[in-house]
């Protein structure tokens, strides 16, 4: 299987790159898993594709500001990093442009000297594991330093930095934002509830597992990078209840999912656990955990599109996204929407 089978051709002007006024004003392709027939429709009317009793499944991860500027101590060289998992209290794993200018020791500073940075690991592509050090509380003083952590293809400015976060974000950790969960409104989470679907959360903290790209050209040898994710205890229970009665479990997003995915392989069922995923999903895969996907349009190439493929097949996946291109969707983070049911 080669990374190029999941490549396509997006004309840039399809690429959102600003969030639409009404979150749930997004457009929404329905693709039958088992028969490829797709259809449109708006999100806001998501409620018409959810049933009594379904559980929707929704990623509580909060977007930090992840990307700070900064100057080695040693030469006044700009320093550019993306904050990507919190390895011990003050220890971090980053990602940082001219990395090789990174040795062991290396200090940089951030906000004249607000937060400074001790290199204490070497990693390979660009990690590094940073020694976070300040006065205060960290995530205070990130507030003020860092920025949101836009992805390279969205070149305006966000006006709204609240609109990069689901409205449901809870627990601080993500380097990125799981976008499929940025169409939910809280009314529209309120009429979903009052249909008698039941909403649970879990927190997979995005990382570069989710979003860095292929880099070899056979799909089974690429490597994930590992995510941190959280399942409590209610939902672990509501999530084999609806197993025992063979109800519909609804993954809001490819993080979601991930998650679900991972706890069942590890565990052979749903429990309170917490942990570090890096479960690569492509087609051939069996799925456990879920029985339909809400996500936004991906990348070519990526993961994700695999992904995606793996729960219908990549000839229906490549079908939808032509369609989507010819009806001139959005794409990407700020893009519209899909549901893979069936």
């Amino acid at each position: 299987m080669k990374v190029e089978d999941f490549n396509y051709h997006l004309p840039e002007e399809l690429i959102a790159q600003t969030p639409l006024k009404d979150r749930s004003a997004s457009r929404l392709l329905v693709l039958d898993k088992n028969t490829g027939n797709i259809s449109h429709d708006q999100f806001s009317n998501i409620l018409d594709y959810l049933s009594k009793d379904d559980v929707l499944v929704l990623n509580n991860t909060s977007v930090i500001p992840a990307r700070l500027y900064g100057i080695k101590e040693e030469t006044n060289a700009a320093i550019e990093i993306l904050l990507l998992k919190q390895k011990e209290e003050d220890i971090w794993e980053c990602l940082v442009k001219k990395a090789k200018k990174i040795k062991l020791g290396t200090i940089i500073s951030f906000g004249e000297g607000l937060i400074k940075a001790k290199c204490v690991k070497l990693g390979e592509d660009g990690i590094r594991e940073l020694k976070m050090i300040y006065e205060g509380v960290f995530y205070e003083i990130l507030d003020v330093l860092g920025e949101m952590p836009l992805p390279p293809y969205i070149h305006e400015k966000l006006e709204n930095q609240d609109r990069y976060q689901t409205v449901y974000n809870k627990y601080k950790g993500s380097a990125a934002a799981p976008t499929a969960g940025l169409h939910f409104t809280k009314d529209l989470l309120k009429k979903i509830s009052d249909k008698g679907v039941i909403i649970t959360y879990v927190t997979l903290h995005v990382g570069l597992g989710t979003f860095r790209p292929v880099q070899v050209e056979d799909v089974t040898s690429h490597k994930m990078h590992t995510e941190y994710y959280e399942m409590d205890r209610e939902t672990a229970k509501i999530l084999n209840q609806a197993k025992v009665d063979k109800r519909k479990i609804i993954a809001v997003g490819t993080t979601s999912l991930r998650t679900l995915e991972t706890v069942l392989r590890d565990y052979d069922n749903f429990i309170e656990t917490s942990g570090w995923s890096d479960i690569f999903i492509y087609p051939g895969y069996k799925f456990k955990a879920i029985d339909e996907l809400i996500t936004n349009f991906h990348l070519p190439k990526s993961t994700l599109l695999m992904l995606v493929s793996a729960l219908t097949s990549k000839e229906m996946i490549m079908n939808a996204y032509s369609e989507a291109i010819k009806e001139k969707y959005r794409f990407f983070s700020f893009g519209d929407s899909m549901i893979i049911k069936g």
